[in-house]
């Protein structure tokens, strides 16, 4: 079995703990994320109860490129991108190339609970960008080392699988 979940902001990507988990929103038994998102991003979590496939979804050697939309703290501008296209040096080593663009904020994306910081003085932009690697908080790490802090992070695809049209905090059998 594989589904597909979209994470709300805040949630732990495991089925115990403090505060909000899996557990407060899917009630299948026996399944197990295959990978990671951290509690301040949001979007597609993919669970499985097939110990081989969320191997092959989770593990960097298979190299399953995983999309984001990021919303940053300033005017993303075309030298970041480069950058990030590039690889960017971070403490654990060179980012493998990311595949970046600049994109106008998305008529679909929810509010958050919290919303986002909000800073008169300093405009917001939004990039999308797809890795194939799976660094602790990379996406979040690059966009800063580039100057652009991100804000809100939402995964929204993972090799073939999408997030589509799963409402926030729900879940279904792919």
């Amino acid at each position: 079995m594989l589904y597909a979940f979209n994470k709300p902001f805040g949630v732990l990507c495991q089925f115990s703990g403090e505060g909000e988990t899996l557990a407060n929103y899917i009630k299948t038994k026996d399944i197990y994320p295959a990978g990671r998102l951290d509690k301040d991003s949001e979007g597609l979590l993919l669970l499985t109860d097939d110990g081989k496939l969320q191997h092959q979804i989770s593990h960097p050697k298979f190299d399953k490129e995983k999309t984001y939309i990021v919303q940053l703290d300033g005017q993303i501008n075309d030298a970041a991108i480069e950058q990030l296209s590039l690889g960017v040096m971070l403490k654990d080593g060179l980012t493998k190339p990311a595949k970046a663009k600049i994109i106008k904020e998305p008529s679909w994306i929810w509010d958050r609970d919290p919303p986002v910081r909000f800073r008169k003085d300093i405009p917001t932009s939004w990039m999308e960008i797809k890795i194939s690697e799976g660094k602790n908080r990379q996406v979040r790490r690059m966009s800063a080392h580039v100057g652009f802090p991100t804000l809100r992070l939402i995964r929204t695809q993972i090799g073939d699988w999408t997030l589509a049209n799963i409402n926030q905090g729900k879940y279904e059998r792919l």
